[in-house]
C-alpha cells in the first residue's frame, strides 16, 4: 500500500516536471485565487440611511425631469400648416389664395369627379359614416367584398385584400410573411412605409444600392455561399426582395425584368409596392407589370394604396389566393383596424369604373408628364430628378450649400414665391431622424390630367423665374 502511494507521488512529481509552463502558471493563479477567497473578510453592507419626510420633499422639489421630447421652436415648418379650403382638385385654395394645384397626388383628377362624389354620397346615406369595427368583427360590408373582387379583376390576379389606411398596407404585408431569421433584400430608396414594415418583421435586412442589379446580385451570391455552408438553416430561411414600382423618393422606375431574372436564379420572392405606379403606368393603368409586359403571376405580392390615382383612402394587396388569405389572419392593419368606410369603398369602385371605361386617361397623363419633364429641364440652379413618365418629379439644388437646413430653406422660398403667384408646389418631407437613407431636400412637382398646357407653362415659368431670382 505504501509502495503504491509512493509510486503515485513519483508520477505526480514527474508530471509536474513534464507539464508545459503555461499550464503551471494557470494552476498557480487558480490556487492563489482560492487561498485569497478563503482568507478574505466578508463584506458587510452599510446601513441604509433613511431620509426624513422634509428631505424627501426637498429632493422632489429640486428634481427636474428630462423632457419627453426634444424642444422644438414654435416656428418649426412642421408646426405651421398651410390651410386648404375646399377640395384639393385642379384649383386649390390655400390660406385663402387660389392656386393651380401641382402638389396633390390626384393624378387622374378623380378627387372632385361628380360620378365618384354621387356614389360616395349614396353609400353614405345607406351605410353611414364609418364601420366601428375590424373586418373580423362585423366590419365586413358587402361593398368591401365588391371592391376586393373588382381590384382582383382589374389587376388580373386571383384575389385582393383591402386595408383602411394606405401607409399600413405594405407595413402590414411585409411582417405577415417575413419573420425573425428570414432575409429581406431592399432597395436603399425604399419609402418609409416599407421601412416600417421591415422593422416590424424583425428579419435580417440587406440593402442594395438604388436600382443597382449588380449590387443586388452580389448580396444574393454572398447569401448563396452562406446557404451552402449551412444547408439545414437555409431550408427554413425565407428570402424576399422588396422594391417599389415607381419610387416616391426618386421618381424613377424599378428594373423589373432584371429583378425577375434574379428571382428565379436565386430562388427568392418579390414584393412590389405600386402606390405611385398603380393607375399611372401601363396601357390600362395596371402598373409596372403591364408597363414592362411582365406576367403578373411572376410577382409574389403586389401592394398599392388607393390614395393617389384612385383618389380615395386605404390600400390593397393582390396576388394568388393562398398568399392573400394569409393576410386575413396575420395582417395587423387588416385584423386590428376599423375597416374602410363604405362610402370610400364605393368611391374607389366608381373610380375603377371610370378607369376601365376610359383607358385613354392613362395615355393623357403620361403625355402631360412628359411635357412637364421636358419643360423643367435646364431650370437654372435646379436638378430635375425622375423619369419622364413619373407623375411626381423632384427638383433638387444643383449645388448644395453644405447645410441641409439651408438647402431646405432655399427650396421653401421657391415654393412660397410660386404660391404667391398662384402655383401650389410642395416640399418633399421626411422624418429625418428615422429615415434609413435620408433623401436630399427637394421640391415635388405633381402632374395631373386636369392641368392644361397654359397651367403647365405658367408653373414652369414661375419655377424658373423663382430659381433665377433666389438661386443667384
Amino acid at each position: 500500500m505504501a509502495s503504491g502511494q509512493q509510486w503515485v507521488l513519483v508520477e505526480m512529481v514527474q508530471a509536474f516536471y513534464e507539464a508545459p509552463a503555461y499550464h503551471l502558471i494557470l494552476e498557480g493563479i487558480l490556487i492563489l485565487w482560492i487561498i485569497r477567497l478563503l482568507f478574505s473578510k466578508t463584506y458587510k453592507l452599510h446601513e441604509t440611511y433613511r431620509l426624513t419626510e422634509k428631505e424627501k420633499e426637498d429632493l422632489i422639489e429640486e428634481w427636474q425631469p428630462e423632457p419627453l421630447v426634444p424642444p422644438v421652436s414654435k416656428d418649426h415648418p412642421s408646426l405651421s400648416y398651410d390651410v386648404v379650403t375646399g377640395p384639393p382638385s385642379h384649383n386649390i385654395i390655400i390660406n385663402g389664395k387660389e392656386c393651380i394645384n401641382f402638389a396633390s397626388f390626384n393624378f387622374l383628377g378623380l378627387l372632385d369627379n361628380e360620378r365618384v362624389k354621387q356614389k360616395a354620397l349614396a353609400s353614405l346615406k345607406k351605410y353611414g359614416v364609418g364601420t366601428c369595427g375590424p373586418r373580423g368583427f362585423y366590419g365586413t360590408f358587402d361593398v368591401h367584398l365588391e371592391l376586393e373582387s373588382r381590384l382582383a379583376n382589374f389587376m388580373k390576379t386571383e384575389e385582393a385584400i383591402i386595408y383602411s389606411y394606405g401607409f399600413a398596407t405594405i407595413a402590414s404585408a411585409i411582417p405577415a410573411y417575413s419573420k425573425r431569421g428570414d432575409i429581406i433584400f431592399v432597395d436603399e430608396a425604399a419609402c418609409f412605409s416599407i421601412q416600417k414594415g421591415l422593422q416590424a418583421s424583425r428579419s435580417f435586412i440587406k440593402y442594395f444600392k438604388h436600382n443597382d442589379m449588380e449590387d443586388l446580385e452580389r448580396l444574393l451570391k454572398e447569401q448563396e455561399l452562406e446557404d451552402h455552408k449551412n444547408p439545414r438553416k437555409a431550408r427554413v430561411t425565407r428570402k424576399f426582395i422588396v422594391v417599389e414600382g415607381l419610387y416616391i423618393n426618386t421618381a424613377d422606375i424599378c428594373p423589373l425584368p432584371e429583378l425577375l431574372k434574379l428571382k428565379y436564379k436565386y430562388k427568392v420572392r418579390i414584393f412590389l409596392e405600386e402606390s405611385m405606379s398603380f393607375g399611372v403606368l401601363g396601357e390600362h393603368g395596371r402598373g409596372v407589370t403591364e408597363h414592362f409586359g411582365v406576367n403578373i403571376d411572376d410577382i409574389d405580392l403586389i401592394s398599392a394604396n388607393m390614395e393617389n390615382a384612385v383618389a380615395s383612402i386605404g390600400g390593397f394587396c393582390c396576388g394568388r389566393s393562398f398568399v392573400i388569405d394569409h393576410q386575413r389572419l396575420s395582417g395587423q392593419g387588416y385584423c386590428f383596424s376599423a375597416s374602410l368606410p363604405p362610402m370610400l369603398a364605393a368611391a374607389a369602385i366608381e373610380a375603377l369604373n371610370i378607369m376601365e371605361e376610359d383607358p385613354d386617361i392613362f395615355t393623357v397623363l403620361r403625355e402631360k408628364c412628359k411635357r412637364v419633364y421636358t419643360a423643367l429641364q435646364g431650370t437654372p440652379g435646379l436638378k430635375l430628378v425622375g423619369v419622364q413618365f413619373a407623375p411626381a418629379l423632384h427638383l433638387q439644388l444643383e449645388r448644395s450649400s453644405g447645410s441641409r437646413d439651408s438647402d431646405t430653406q432655399l427650396l421653401r422660398t421657391i415654393v412660397e414665391y410660386c404660391m404667391e403667384r398662384g402655383v401650389a408646389l410642395t416640399l418633399a418631407r421626411y422624418l429625418e431622424k428615422e429615415e434609413r437613407f435620408l433623401p436630399s431636400p427637394s421640391i415635388r412637382v405633381v402632374v395631373t390630367i386636369e392641368q392644361t398646357d397654359q397651367d403647365i407653362q405658367k408653373a414652369v415659368s414661375c419655377i424658373q423665374e423663382a430659381a433665377s431670382a433666389i438661386l443667384k
